[in-house]
């Protein structure tokens, strides 16, 4: 009976030990940790850009002299094809973002002229004919992801081809030296980023120039010491342009965690 007792103990002993270790395998069995996934990080504007423009200006302009009192040019000019490119940088911060940017233009022929006839003078013609175009402006705006709602203020410059004054009549003419005057500019564009590292904006500017004086020269029959006084002057601008960005950080992908 005892040797019974003793066999049925050990017996139980055995069978328990397993379960024991199997109870006490299942408490300490650490869970599944994170598994990390591919995930897109946050758009952002930031960067340097360099990139392409076309589109079209119109320019304004009051040309008048002092001796006869008329005025040679006035209004809008025919407009004109322009083309060029751009350079600038930018910041952003939240929904923000601030920028600087370059721009240069060249632009078509616009046969600024205008005649008038003024009598014992004969038949008087004006030329100017503005050249190229180049801006450099502060940029900012507001975002909400790929696409960009910005304004821009800064200055330009205008290079001017010549300013001619020819009597039809007589045929004198004479023509003052090349050269680039400035002014201020404001303007406003919307730019929408489509693929990685290209965005591509449409914009509007406008570019308020200073008045210039020139002054007849003696040997220029009547109009010796005729002062003409160019005024109201301004270009306006409607441009398309793409833009590739440097160091592009929206369309990337970054490590997420999934549970």
């Amino acid at each position: 009976m005892r040797i019974a007792l003793c066999a049925s103990a050990a017996a139980l002993a055995i069978l328990t030990i397993p379960a024991a270790a199997i109870a006490a395998d299942l408490r300490v069995r650490p869970q599944p940790g994170p598994v990390p996934v591919y995930a897109p990080p946050p758009f952002s504007w930031t960067g340097f850009y360099i990139g392409g423009n076309v589109g079209g200006a119109w320019a304004h302009r009051d040309v008048t002299d002092t001796l006869f009192g008329v005025n040679f040019n006035s209004g809008d000019n025919n407009g004109v094809f322009i083309g060029g490119g751009q350079l600038g940088y930018n910041w952003q911060v939240g929904y923000a973002v601030l920028g600087i940017e370059a721009e240069v233009d060249g632009a078509a022929n616009n046969n600024n002229t205008g005649t008038v006839f003024i009598p014992g003078a004969g038949s008087i013609q004006v030329t100017s004919n503005n050249r190229w175009i180049t801006t450099l402006a502060a940029r900012f705006g507001l975002t909400n992801g790929p696409w960009l709602f910005y304004g821009k203020a800064g200055g330009g410059w205008v290079g001017n081809e010549d300013f001619t004054i020819t009597n039809l009549t007589t045929a004198a003419s004479i023509t003052t030296s090349n050269n680039s005057n400035g002014g201020w500019l404001v303007g406003a564009g919307i730019e929408w980023a489509f693929a990685p590292n290209w965005s591509a904006k449409v914009e509007y500017n406008f570019l308020g120039l200073d008045d210039r004086t020139f002054v007849i020269p003696a040997g220029f029959r009547s109009l010796t010491g005729d002062t003409f006084f160019v005024t109201n002057r301004d270009i306006q601008s409607v441009k398309v342009g793409i833009n590739y960005r440097f160091n592009w950080s929206g369309y990337g992908y970054g490590y997420g965690y999934r549970y």
